[in-house]
């Protein structure tokens, strides 16, 4: 049983035949998935989705469930000879029957998703138990990140129009009504549409919104009207396209205004927004820093420079733990968080947990250790006040005192190439200093060769070093990062490095702090938009301009 009270994996399926759970996904930001549709998706032993719905639930559902590959009966093939492929009903009741719990997923709403609502029907003609979950419709998701309110307080009657399946009568009563229409279709489709409000009465004036790619970083929003919609589309050169088959949300009414989309348009406006930002950390280094990114409107790639491996000789970290145990230290300080992984790592070899730091001083370098120290059951006793790195830990650390420390002696593991400051710091305290290596980091294996192909051809807007290794190892394993991408490096010393590589720095963090790093490649986004629109140009990503003459490093 979970600590917060039971969960639905506590309790066995509802009948011997399992049980099904429709799950709406949204219209494609993961964000935007309910409370209750992690908890079933954590749940469940295998997962029938679309590929586009796949990616935005995956993540959520637990190791080794099934995911089958969804493909509709091919009647053709079948008279081909071909095997009958499975389409989703069929995969959804075989699973149901065999006593799986079986999450059916579908983009927006399965209340609006007509195959969803027949294949409930089929596991109600079965006498399957069923549930449903509701998600964010896309006709109502996609406008509020596009920033075209629906409704004013005048209320306004607000209509939702499916263009593949709408009558002639739909068309005509929309038309001939001034009410926000609201239009599911797709881009090469939508002038098709705004004709037919215009044969039924509407306007050619009235303005619309067009939005592609709703509610992810590849969003994309034009503003015309009824009559320019085709022209605008074109002189973009948007269309003709081969995407013309992507599904659009087109809002026709005085809301989707230009004047009022320019105040309300929060999404498209964030300072990265649909920047690729390569962050060369693993993904345990970088969970926080991706998040961060993320709320700017970047999409965090990450790829790992250095590989944690554990040290030649472990016999001097066996040592170092049971002296840990035997009362040996009164401080054991973490570095990183590698140090802590080292350390847990070698108590759960020896049996040991949390329990084992009872009577010791336990001293992080900075908020990311302390949060795997915590993870780990521990709570750390000294966390730097101000500067968040070894030097930040002495400021605050304590001389030793014959008096109130009975101990003298500090635990420090650390990496193989880790600096000398922080033992000549205690050293210089009073305090005397086992310092040994935990853990050694070699430069990681290369990226796959698409990677490596887009940090060498300008593929990413911008990289983030975090420290002179990253940069030397991701020169060495991928290549230098094009002319086009901004470079934002963390301090002074990772500066000069990535210049001695060839690279102009363009941000640079005002602190030691990988969150200020991204503040300020932000801080950079926003100035960058700022100037395009004062200068009445397009917003562009770094990657989209051409190769030329690089700006002045930006220290913000």
């Amino acid at each position: 049983m979970s600590p917060n009270g039971p969960a639905a994996s506590d309790f066995p399926a509802l009948s011997a035949q399992g049980q099904v759970t429709f799950l709406g996904a949204g219209p494609g930001d993961p964000g935007l998935l309910t409370l209750r549709a992690v908890e079933a998706l954590a749940s469940a032993d295998v997962l029938v989705a679309e590929p586009d719905v796949l990616d935005v639930v995956r993540g959520h559902a637990r190791a080794g469930v099934s995911t089958p590959e969804l493909a509709v009966v091919d009647v053709p093939s079948t008279t081909a000879g071909v095997p009958v492929l499975r389409d989703a009903a069929n995969l959804v009741m075989e699973a149901a029957k065999g006593g799986r719990r079986v999450v059916r997923a579908v983009a927006g709403d399965p209340g609006l998703d007509g195959d969803a609502g027949a294949e409930m029907l089929a596991c109600a003609a079965a006498g399957l138990p069923f549930e449903v979950v509701p998600g964010v419709a896309n006709a109502v998701g996609v406008p509020a990140y596009a920033g075209v309110p629906l409704r004013d307080a005048q209320g306004a009657d607000v209509r939702f129009v499916d263009a593949r399946t709408a009558s002639d009568r739909c068309w005509s009563e929309v038309g001939a009504s001034d009410a926000t229409a609201v239009v599911s279709t797709t881009l090469d489709a939508v002038a098709s549409a705004a004709g037919q409000l215009v044969s039924a009465g509407r306007k050619p004036d009235t303005p619309l919104t067009v939005t592609i790619g709703g509610t992810t970083t590849r969003q994309r929003t034009w503003t015309a009207t009824l009559g320019t919609v085709a022209q605008v589309l074109k002189q973009a050169k948007v269309l003709p396209s081969p995407e013309g088959h992507r599904p659009v949300i087109a809002v026709v009414g005085e809301r989707s205004s230009a004047a009022q989309r320019d105040q309300l348009a929060w999404f498209e406006s964030k300072p990265m927004f649909g920047w690729k930002v390569l962050v060369p950390r693993t993904k345990e280094q970088a969970a926080s820093l991706s998040d961060q990114l993320r709320s700017y409107g970047a999409v965090p790639h990450e790829v790992p420079t250095i590989a944690v491996e554990p040290p030649r000789t472990p016999q001097q970290m066996e040592r170092a733990v049971k002296g840990l145990v035997t009362g040996r230290y009164e401080w054991i300080a973490f570095t990183s968080v590698n140090a802590v992984k080292a350390v847990r790592e070698k108590f759960e070899e020896y049996g040991l947990d949390a329990r084992a730091f009872a009577g010791i001083k336990v001293a992080a370098v900075g908020e990311q250790t302390a949060a795997a120290l915590i993870d780990f059951g521990v709570k750390p006793d000294l966390v730097p006040s101000g500067e968040q790195s070894a030097a930040g830990l002495l400021e605050d650390w304590p001389p030793y005192d014959p008096v109130f420390d009975p101990i003298d002696r500090v635990f420090l593991p650390r990496a193989d190439i880790a600096t000398e400051t922080l033992v000549a710091g205690l050293i210089e305290l009073g305090w005397e200093v086992d310092d040994v290596t935990a853990y050694r980091t070699v430069r990681a294996s290369p990226p796959p060769a698409e990677t490596r192909e887009a940090i060498k051809g300008g593929g990413f807007d911008a990289v983030l070093f975090t420290s002179s290794s990253t940069v030397r190892n991701l020169v060495g394993i991928a290549g230098k990062p094009h002319n086009v991408t901004v470079i934002a490096c963390i301090g002074p010393a990772t500066a000069k490095t990535a210049e001695e590589h060839g690279l102009r720095v363009d941000v640079l963090s005002p602190e030691p702090s990988v969150h200020k790093l991204a503040q300020a490649l932000a801080d950079f986004g926003a100035r960058r938009r700022d100037a395009a629109k004062e200068a009445g140009d397009p917003v562009t990503r770094p990657s989209e301009r051409r190769p030329g003459a690089r700006r002045r490093r930006t220290t913000t």
